[in-house]
């Protein structure tokens, strides 16, 4: 009976040391892969990834995920690799707030990249500002979010620069010192319009006639039929992608012979695709890139070749630089919203797009330049504006 009972007592115990060892080897793998996951460096994202400006999202997606892609091959931060975590804005401004509470919220991140439109950065850089977490914008050009508050930067600069250069453009460089307007009727349009129009008027030239859309416009004929009868050789029609195609196929259409000058929201191979060859010798202002080739600027053009198999286009590298700008200031600042924001108001990083270096409202001072439609694609016109005295 002893021995009997001896080994029963020695099944349990060596039952009860199994069930043991399991438990604790699902513990420590538990406890791993929370290890794993807290030392991912998160990133959030906010952009138009589908629907109207999907072309500026995906430009966006490129850019950031180039550069996560070299810095985790060269080890990450501090042994940290980095991820970013995707919402889709739709270029809507309640997508927007639903996507950066998704990212705060669940993701927990101390840094978004976003948006692309300059209305939905608006509508979430309070709650950004609010929960101090880092919104950092590589497209937004809008004048407002030079205000938006401490943790809101951008390495853009804003639009008031952008209508400034147009008017010394068409000024300077096309030689025409009247013009006709017919801008897009929302924020992006009026504010290019307004700087604009400061500029050219203080240069001596004069706005023969100026007319506006409604967002979302298809026909613009009639529109177009007035701005025909006025005789005007240059017109500047600050405006997305979308309309701004349609505006050149119609104009062409009512045979306007009229030089078109727009804005960077229409920078877009869609453009192109609408306009067809209206869309030929039109101009538009754009961020600038570095003219010099440096090896920083080459090997980005080269990686970004072999990974997406075309040319690199201007947000596809201001958005490189956006995760490159974020990934210095946490090597400097540690991976948390305060250190991240301090360390970028004290950085100077020289990236593929040139110096970034922030003021105290973090923005940037950094040119526009004039990209032309030539053979059906965009290419980048040797003129900058000229030095202020």
């Amino acid at each position: 009976m002893s021995h009997r009972s001896n080994g029963m007592k020695n099944k349990k115990f060596l039952c009860s040391l199994a069930i043991f060892f399991i438990a604790f080897s699902l513990i420590l793998g538990i406890t791993s892969c929370k290890k794993k996951e807290q030392e991912v460096i998160k990133i959030g994202v906010i952009g138009p990834l589908t629907g109207e400006g999907a072309t500026y999202g995906a430009a966006m997606k490129r850019g950031i995920d180039l550069a996560i892609e070299e810095i985790n091959k060269g080890g990450g931060i501090n042994g940290r690799k980095l991820k970013a975590f995707y919402e889709d804005d739709k270029l809507e401004s309640k997508e927007g707030i639903n996507a950066f509470n998704k990212l705060a919220q669940i993701e927990k991140v101390p840094v978004i990249i976003g948006s692309a439109a300059s209305k939905v950065t608006l509508t979430i850089a309070p709650l950004a500002e609010n929960s101090k977490i880092i919104l950092f914008s590589p497209i937004s050009t809008t004048d407002k979010l030079k205000e938006a508050g401490d943790y809101i930067f951008r390495n853009v600069p804003p639009n008031s620069y952008q209508g400034k250069t147009a008017a010394q453009f068409i000024f300077y460089y096309l030689k025409k010192e009247k013009v006709c307007i017919f801008y897009k009727n929302d924020e992006y349009g009026a504010d290019l319009t307004k700087g604009f129009k400061n500029e050219f008027t203080k240069l001596g030239g004069k706005i023969i006639y100026e007319d506006n859309y409604a967002p979302g416009q298809r026909d613009f004929k009639s529109n177009l039929a007035k701005i025909k009868s006025v005789n005007s050789e240059v017109i500047y029609f600050p405006g997305n992608y979308e309309e701004s195609g349609i505006i050149l196929k119609q104009a062409k259409e009512i045979g306007i012979k009229a030089v078109f000058v727009g804005g960077d929201g229409s920078y877009s191979p869609e453009l192109i695709k609408i306009a067809g060859d209206a869309a030929e010798g039109s101009y538009y202002t754009l961020m600038a890139l570095p003219q010099a080739k440096s090896p920083k600027v080459e090997n980005f053009r080269k990686a970004f070749q072999e990974k997406y198999g075309e040319e690199p286009g201007v947000y596809d590298a201001y958005s490189y630089d956006a995760l490159m700008t974020i990934a210095e200031a946490i090597k400097t600042g540690g991976y948390s919203s305060e250190g991240i924001k301090n360390a970028l108001y004290s950085l100077t990083y020289e990236g593929v797009t040139g110096i970034t270096k922030f003021d105290k409202y973090g923005e940037v001072d950094k040119p526009y330049a004039i990209y032309v439609v030539r053979n059906g694609k965009f290419e980048p016109l040797e003129w900058l504006p000229p030095k202020e005295k």
